[in-house]
């Protein structure tokens, strides 16, 4: 037991001599005072997060002369205060027709008359075909009526003279060339102010923004009312469009009351002494009959401060005789002046402008052939015609 006790002791006496000449050698360290002067770098070191990565003393500075500076007239302030480069929206002149062969892809409509009148035999079963292919294609029953009467009074009084022809001759004429399809944008001594009506999901924000755009391409100083105020974001999108080529925007809280906004606009147009004023409203279901009241509102309310020039009506294409019936509601509480065929490129039933024009007895003044910013061209009843005979 006691060489136990012995051994024990010893230990102890070991570990505390142990311990001890570390903390010595601890407290040495601690004593020690940091090298003088500067320390050689690691160059296989890669440097870490907060360290200067400043650029090799060799590197290449720009001069002034090589730093491209920015045109005054592309610079304009973005919603934030930023610089931004402004777009040049392109010409007018011609976009119906380039944008002829997207139209005729989407339309088989005169191909297939063209090719029912080529029978050898055009018998009464033919001219069924003709018809029901013309109401397939939008273009109303009633019409539809017409434009076969025409044709077989054509055929028989013109029988050299090619199907294609004959087609194009009557769709010319249901369109009538001579119509006036400018739009009102000569107001003298205060701008023209432009109202863009529609139901929901006609692409009225997107209409508007591209007819700034058309109107900026024509030197116009424009401004945009954001009257739209029960769609989400529907202002920020306008604000967007405005931005991209430099025109203001007048908007108010979402939510708000949409004639306020469109009161302020022309308010604003007037004191600026803008060209034109487009007007954006929220869409509504033609059948709802306190949101057409409202339409109206707003339309009363512009006019305290100016006339109300155009009103356009946006309506979308693939619709087909749906729209009509919203077309209808719309003439009457707000006296449509114009309409805007939109999404015209992704439907075959080009029928419905031929529809709308017969029935509302408003010319279709532009239409939306794709979904880039200059797709919106002013309506050519011969370019269209032609795109759809082939």
């Amino acid at each position: 037991m006691e060489s136990i006790a012995v051994i024990v002791v010893i230990a102890v006496l070991a570990v505390a001599f142990v311990f001890g000449l570390g903390m010595l050698a601890f407290r040495a360290g601690r004593g020690r005072s940091a090298p003088s002067g500067p320390v050689a770098p690691d160059a296989t070191r890669i440097p870490g997060v907060g360290d200067d990565a400043a650029p090799p003393r060799d590197t290449q500075k720009r001069t002034i002369e090589n730093v491209p500076l920015p045109d005054e007239s592309d610079v304009g302030a973005g919603p934030a205060g930023d610089l931004v480069t402004l777009e040049r929206p392109a010409p007018v002149a011609g976009r119906m027709s380039r944008l002829r062969d997207r139209l005729a892809r989407s339309s088989s409509l005169g191909q297939g008359i063209v090719a029912l009148l080529s029978r050898p035999t055009v018998d009464d079963a033919t001219w069924e075909e003709i018809e029901d292919s013309l109401i397939a294609a939008d273009i109303g029953v009633a019409v539809a009526a017409e434009v076969v009467e025409g044709l077989r009074a054509a055929v028989r009084a013109e029988p050299d003279v090619s199907p294609r022809e004959l087609l194009r001759a009557q769709l010319l004429d249901l369109l009538d060339p001579s119509a006036d399809r400018s739009l009102a944008v000569e107001a003298v001594g205060r701008p023209a102010v432009i109202l863009i009506v529609g139901v929901n999901g006609t692409g009225k924000t997107t209409t508007t923004g591209k007819l700034a755009r058309v109107l900026v391409a024509e030197d116009r100083d424009v401004i945009l009312g954001a009257a739209d105020t029960f769609r989400a974001a529907a202002a920020d999108q306008l604000q967007t469009w405005g931005d991209r080529v430099g025109v203001p925007v007048v908007r108010g809280p979402e939510g708000g009351d949409p004639a306020s906004v469109a009161f302020d606009a022309v308010t604003a147009a007037i004191e600026s002494e803008a060209d034109v004023l487009l007007v954006d409203t929220a869409g509504r279901l033609h059948t709802k009959t306190g949101l057409m009241d409202e339409l109206g509102k707003v339309k009363r309310v512009i006019e305290k401060k100016a006339p109300v020039d155009e009103v356009l009506l946006v309506l979308d294409a693939t619709t087909g005789q749906n729209g009509m019936a919203q077309a209808k509601v719309f003439a009457e509480v707000v006296d449509v002046t114009g309409v805007v065929l939109t999404k015209l490129d992704g439907t075959a039933k080009g029928g419905i402008v031929v529809s709308v024009q017969r029935e509302l007895g408003v010319p279709v003044k532009l239409v939306g052939l794709g979904e880039g910013p200059d797709d919106l061209a002013p309506f050519d009843p011969e370019v269209f015609v032609d795109a759809l005979v082939g």
